[in-house]
């Protein structure tokens, strides 16, 4: 996803290109991977926008999900994060680092499903929760203890 994709959808919804928004949108395609945390793109935003508050970037992301730009991943027990990719896949959740992968698989076809039932769905979320090979990695470390 580029930041174009990003303002083409903006502008489909109805909604302005105000500089503050065209800076979440470049600091969030630039960290999209890591399905960032609104703390943490507030970070990266203020590096080229000083004057940038928190509140702001929480209400324009919160305003991006609310119009279906982005997804909003709520979580109990960390911190809420977002994510571009708006299609059906499967999040990889390492407990110890945090880390979300996406996980693409054909058991999302939500066209099938919704042919086949007659469901509408409007959203989708399966996640799995272990250890990434990074944090695995230590995995042998306590076992040598």
């Amino acid at each position: 996803m580029t930041t174009q994709f990003f303002i083409e959808k903006l502008k489909a919804k109805g909604l302005k290109l105000t500089r503050q928004r065209l800076a979440i949108i470049e600091a969030f395609v630039a960290k999209a991977a890591l399905h960032p945390s609104a703390n943490f793109l507030y970070q990266e935003v203020k590096k080229k926008m000083k004057g940038i508050s928190l509140s702001t970037v929480y209400f324009t992301l919160n305003e991006f999900s609310r119009r279906g730009i982005i997804h909003t991943l709520d979580f109990d027990k960390m911190e809420n994060r977002h994510e571009g990719n708006t299609e059906a896949h499967i999040h990889l959740i390492c407990k110890q680092c945090k880390d979300i992968r996406d996980y693409h698989s054909l058991l999302f076809d939500t066209k099938n499903i919704e042919g086949k039932t007659g469901f509408r769905i409007t959203e989708t979320r399966f996640e799995y929760q272990g250890y990434c090979p990074h944090c695995r990695k230590d995995d042998h470390k306590e076992l040598r203890k």
